[in-house]
């Protein structure tokens, strides 16, 4: 194939005197849609209705006559059918037969136009999302030998880091320099990480920003790339995230001082249950105590009197099972075995939940006392009795087995049952008061309430807390004669 017959490429030979066309490739005969025939009538500004004469000829004549002179020209060539499109012309001066003709090659820049209109289309929907996405849009090289770049960075650069795209991209390595400096390692760590693993870059850290005397919060997330001789690129964005952080110091702050506000109603709560539990074993149950004896003494003098003496004996019971009631009613409000420490307590509960419900209950502790303030172990305690009364109400167990054990400055109490079980949807329930109670307390005691499935297939209550240092001993000075 000759290079006239080039598919794609026009090639066209004209008359240098006349300018008419003397012979024109298949490619440029099917673009413009002419006969042969009619193309030998024709000359370039027939084709070019655009292009001026003078204009043309000028051209031409600049032309030399040393090898390899050429000249360019782009204009639109117009088609039979009247449509035009952008052809871009190299004419070079040649002799045919004898004769000196133009060598025209002429290129159809439609596609490139198209394509190019294109690309910019898109670029202009690319700027326009990036441009109104809220942040900074950017990509960040960090290449093998250390060196940092931001070959892009959004119009967002300004507004996010007080400091323009350019000036950035002059200095990259500035960025890390606005970073606070307890915020700095984690950045490094995070992004060498990130290196790594290939896995996406994720940070969240303050930034000092000179322009307006502030500290502001952002959050990076990007993707990694590979590139060649051992550098790696990221495309991601960055947001300002100050408002969010903020929201959540003050819903810690909020959380914190609606725990304090519930450890403190506990408190309150458990020491007016001990008030009011004494006032009634001391008033009442003294009380009681006085009317019984007050009572034997009269039913011992009463006449012989069947009715009298039936009728003391139901006062003498009904005065006893009050004494009981005011005894149960005492215990409940606080058992009086917390005053014999944690561990008798807790031994207690056990034996009246067996004893009460037909559960077996099995208590197993190493210590025989441990050493716990008294809102600490009426707190720990209350969690101990909420457990038992789920598992009665819901477990549909039949055995219980309670361990305490002490672990170093921990304190671990664990209650497994062998019910049914729960369920993650049973968490999640609106009105499961007893177990936020349960884990509140246990927050209060600076620990954790964990549920989890127990060996025997039911459900596992561990509430593990931090038991208060020793107090260092004391060492006692020699005293001076």
């Amino acid at each position: 194939m000759s290079r006239f017959d080039l598919p794609g490429t026009e090639i066209y030979l004209i008359d240098a005197a006349t300018l008419r066309l003397v012979d024109v490739n298949p490619a440029a005969r099917h673009n413009l849609g002419y006969e042969p025939s009619h193309l030998a009538a024709m000359t370039p500004l027939d084709l070019a209705p655009g292009l001026a004469e003078a204009e043309l000829r000028t051209l031409l004549d600049g032309i030399g006559d040393e090898a390899g002179a050429q000249a360019q020209l782009h204009t639109r060539h117009r088609r039979r059918d009247g449509s035009s499109y952008p052809v871009k012309l190299c004419f070079l001066r040649i002799v045919r037969d004898g004769k000196p003709v133009f060598l025209a090659i002429g290129d159809d820049l439609s596609p490139a136009l198209a394509a190019s209109a294109a690309l910019h289309d898109y670029r202009a929907r690319f700027d326009a999302v990036v441009n109104h996405t809220p942040g900074l849009v950017y990509q960040f090289v960090l290449q093998a030998d250390g060196s940092v770049a931001f070959p892009y960075l959004s119009e967002g650069c300004g507004a996010l880091l007080g400091l323009p795209a350019g000036k950035l991209q002059q200095t990259p390595s500035r960025f890390a320099e606005l970073i606070l400096p307890e915020d700095r390692k984690a950045y490094q760590d995070t992004m060498l990480a990130s290196k790594a693993t290939l896995s996406g870059w994720n940070w969240e850290g303050r930034i000092w920003i000179e322009a307006w005397h502030d500290v502001k919060w952002i959050g990076l997330r990007a993707t990694p790339l590979a590139l060649d001789g051992g550098a790696m690129q990221w495309d991601g964005i960055m947001t300002n995230i100050t408002a969010s952080k903020r929201e959540q110091e003050e819903a810690r702050h909020s959380r914190a001082r609606l725990a304090e506000l519930t450890e403190h109603i506990e408190q309150v709560k458990e020491q007016e249950r001990t008030r009011i539990a004494r006032e009634i074993h001391d008033d009442l149950g003294g009380n009681l105590t006085a009317i019984k004896m007050a009572l034997a003494m009269l039913a011992a003098r009463l006449p012989d009197d069947p009715a009298l003496v039936e009728k003391a004996d139901y006062l003498d019971r009904l005065v006893d099972r009050t004494i009981e009631a005011v005894h149960r009613i005492s215990l409940d409000l606080r058992p009086s075995t917390l005053d014999l420490g944690i561990v008798a307590a807790l031994e207690w509960q056990a034996r009246e939940f067996e004893k009460q419900l037909g559960i077996a209950c099995v208590f197993r502790g190493v210590d025989k006392d441990i050493e716990l303030d008294e809102d600490h172990a009426s707190a720990l305690f209350r969690i101990f009795q909420e457990a038992l009364t789920n598992i009665a109400k819901h477990a549909g167990a039949t055995r219980v087995v309670v361990s305490l054990r002490r672990q170093r400055q921990h304190l671990t109490l664990s209650i497994c049952d062998n019910g049914r079980g729960i369920t993650p949807a049973d968490r999640l329930k609106p009105h499961s008061f007893g177990l936020r109670g349960m884990s509140e307390r246990a927050r209060a005691l600076g620990g954790t309430l964990t549920l989890s499935q127990s060996p025997g297939g039911g459900t596992m209550v561990a509430v593990k807390i931090r038991l208060a240092a020793p107090a260092p001993a004391r060492t006692t000075q020699p005293t001076e004669a």
